[in-house]
Formats: C-alpha cells, structure tokens, sequence
C-alpha cells in the first residue's frame, strides 16, 4: 500500500460519491427530504420491526434522548409507528409505516437506476475493475462492522 494515499482517497471517494448520489436523488423529490438519522432510524425499523428506542440507540451509536427527538419527528410526519410494549409497559415498540417503507423503497430503486446509468457510461474496464474491488470492500465493511460490535 502507498502509504497514506490509498487510505485517504479511499475514504474521500466514498464519502464524495454517497454525497453525489444523495444530492442527484434529492432532485425532483416531491416530499421534503430526510435527514441522514431519520434516514438510518427508519431504514434500522425496517429491518428489524418492533425494535425498542433504546435498542435502537444502541445499534445506531445515539443516546436515547436522541433516539427519542428522532421517533417523535418521524411519528408526527407518519413515517413512524410507536405501540406499548407488552412485556414492558414503560418502553414502546417501532414500526416503520406503509409510506416509509414506500418512501425507501422508491429511493432505492432510484438509486439502483442511477448507479447502473453511470456503471454503464464507465469503458468496461473501469467497469470490471469496480466489479473485482467489491469483494475486497465488502471485507472492508465486515471488519468496521466487527470493530463496532465489540
């Protein structure tokens, strides 16, 4: 590896190309945008239906009162459902509601769409080269992923 080099671009360029596609897909949206932890909340509800505030705040590095600001906002707009817990009436339990799931799900076909317009506007071997390094980056994920678990 070259020194700090490849680091240092690697972590530029992902930065700058997640900031790209956020400002692409923006344009044109017909409702008022979400923020990046409203985003991450409802896409973490989603996955994992029922999920308690405080299991969420733990999974998203936030502290509950956070966590908290975040459900009320998302509950206000209709995104989010909160129902009492049935073993725990001091906790509630979250659910994504139809339009957020409606609402990320348009996202990310919108996204899919993009990224393959500009895969395919690459030469084919930019193309394979972006296709061989993802193995590696997918290793890159996991050991961030392992080193925020432990």
């Amino acid at each position: 590896m070259a020194g700090t080099r490849v680091p240092d671009e690697l972590a530029e360029l992902l930065v700058g190309i997640q900031r790209l596609l956020r400002r692409r897909l923006r344009r044109g949206l017909d409702r008022p945008r979400l923020r990046g932890a409203q985003v991450e909340l409802l896409r973490l509800v989603a996955a994992r239906p029922g999920l308690r505030v405080s299991e969420a705040a733990e999974e998203l590095f936030l502290a509950g009162n956070s966590v908290s600001t975040l459900v009320n906002q998302l509950s206000r707009d209709g995104l989010l459902r909160r129902e009492p817990d049935p073993t725990d009436g001091r906790a509630a339990l979250l659910y994504a509601s139809p339009e957020a799931l409606s609402r990320m799900r348009d996202w990310d076909r919108r996204r899919r769409r993009l990224v393959r317009e500009q895969l395919a506007a690459l030469g084919a071997e930019d193309r394979e080269a972006i296709a061989a390094a993802l193995p590696a980056l997918r290793h890159l994920a996991a050991n961030l992923r392992q080193e925020d678990e432990s």
